[in-house]
């Protein structure tokens, strides 16, 4: 798995607006421009933001990536919910270290 490059695609998303104008435009593109597992590709295109929170994506940025794809707040606190009771818990990242759910 690749952490690093999920969490350095959705900040950059979050933060970057020529990053956010080639999702808009031409989303797989930009995907292929990262080194991404099947199962991380799977997760950012739907998008499965409890999988991709289970993967141990930072919260933070977690949230923004949500937003960006149409989740309300509560929708995305559910799908964190839903991603544990779907994948198990947490696989690494700080929520893992911190042994909590959200």
């Amino acid at each position: 798995m690749s952490l690093y490059h999920v969490q350095k695609l959705i900040y950059q998303l979050n933060r970057d607006p020529s990053v956010r104008k080639q999702y808009e435009e031409n989303f797989d593109a930009l995907l292929a421009g990262f080194e991404l597992t099947a199962e991380e590709l799977r997760a950012i295109r739907d998008p499965d933001i409890g999988l991709l929170y289970v993967m141990g994506v930072n919260g933070q940025l977690l949230m923004h990536y949500a937003a960006l794809r149409g989740y309300e707040w509560d929708a995305y606190i559910e799908a964190m919910r839903q991603g544990e009771q779907r994948y198990g818990p947490v696989r690494t990242g700080l929520y893992k270290r911190a042994g909590g759910s959200p």
